[in-house]
C-alpha cells in the first residue's frame, strides 16, 4: 500500500479552499515573499536559555508575506524566494527548500483568510510560557507514558519536571543518542519505540517540511496512538486535514 503523503494532501485541500473562493484567479496573482531565514533574534528574540536547534544553528525559520500577513516554517534548508502564489504551487516540493516555501505560503494565505491564527513563533519569555503549559496539558491527559519527536528542550524539560523521566521518550534527527533531561534521545530516523511505548506523541511541525511525517503517522496508525503536533510551522495543514495542534503562545 502506498505511503500517505501528508504534505499532497494539505495541498490539494489548500488549492481546494482557493478555488471555492470568487476571485481566485486574482489570489493567484498575488505576490507570495520569503524574506528568510529570519536571524534567531527576529525569529524567537532572546530566550532565557540557549540550547534552542535555531540558535545553535541547526536549523532556521523562514517567513512568507502574503496580503500583509506572515506565515512560517521551520526547516534545515534556507534561501530567498519571491513570486505569485500560482509559482509557489508550481514548485515540485522535491527540496526540502520548495517544501518549506510551500508551508509558509499556506500558513501566511490561510492567515490572511482568516482560517487560521497561531502562524508567527513566539518569542523571548514565551517558550518558556508555552513549555509550562506543554506540562500542565500532558499531565492532564492521563497518559502512562509521553513521547516527544522533535527535540525542543524547553518542552522536554517541562514533561520530565512534570511526568518524571521513566514517563517521557524523545526521539530527534540531530540530537539522536546524546542525554537530555536525564534521557537518552533516540533516533527521530527510527521513532517505532516511541509509538510502542508511548499513549500520546507531541511532534513537531517541522515534519511536515522535512518528509518524516509520513513515516510517522504510519506508526500512529499502527499503534493506534494519540498524535498532537506542536508549533507554526503545521498551523495551516493542521487546519487543512483536522490534524490535532497544539501552540500556546504563538501569535
Amino acid at each position: 500500500m502506498k505511503r500517505r503523503d501528508v504534505l499532497q494532501e494539505a495541498k490539494e485541500r489548500f488549492v481546494f479552499v482557493l478555488g471555492s473562493r470568487t476571485g481566485c484567479r486574482d489570489d493567484l496573482n498575488d505576490e507570495v515573499v520569503i524574506t528568510g531565514p529570519l536571524s534567531p533574534r527576529e525569529a524567537i528574540g532572546e530566550p532565557d536559555r540557549d540550547d534552542f536547534p535555531i540558535l545553535r544553528g541547526k536549523e532556521v525559520l523562514m517567513q512568507a508575506v502574503y496580503r500583509g500577513c506572515a506565515g512560517q516554517a521551520f526547516t534545515s534548508a534556507s534561501g530567498n524566494f519571491q513570486g505569485s502564489l500560482e509559482d509557489v504551487l508550481e514548485l515540485p516540493m522535491r527540496s526540502t527548500f520548495e517544501r518549506a516555501v510551500l508551508v509558509s505560503t499556506m500558513n501566511a494565505v490561510l492567515r490572511s483568510l482568516g482560517l487560521v491564527e497561531g502562524t508567527v513563533h513566539c518569542k523571548n519569555e514565551g517558550p518558556k510560557e508555552c513549555s509550562l503549559h506543554f506540562g500542565l496539558w500532558a499531565k492532564e491527559q492521563g497518559a502512562d507514558k509521553v513521547g516527544l519527536v522533535g527535540m525542543q528542550p524547553a518542552i522536554l524539560e517541562a514533561l520530565v519536571n512534570v511526568l518524571g523521566t521513566e514517563r517521557v521518550m524523545v526521539s530527534d534527527l540531530a540530537e539522536a543518542g546524546k542525554i537530555r533531561c536525564g534521557l537518552k534521545v533516540l533516533d527521530g530516523l527510527e521513532p517505532s519505540r516511541i509509538f510502542e511505548n508511548c499513549q500520546l506523541v507531541l511532534v513537531t511541525g517541522s515534519t511536515l517540511v522535512n518528509s518524516t511525517i509520513d513515516c510517522l503517522m504510519e506508526d500512529a496508525l499502527r499503534h493506534e496512538r494519540r498524535v498532537v503536533f506542536f508549533g507554526t510551522t503545521i498551523a495551516g495543514a493542521a487546519r487543512l486535514l483536522g490534524l490535532e495542534r497544539l501552540c500556546f503562545c504563538s501569535s
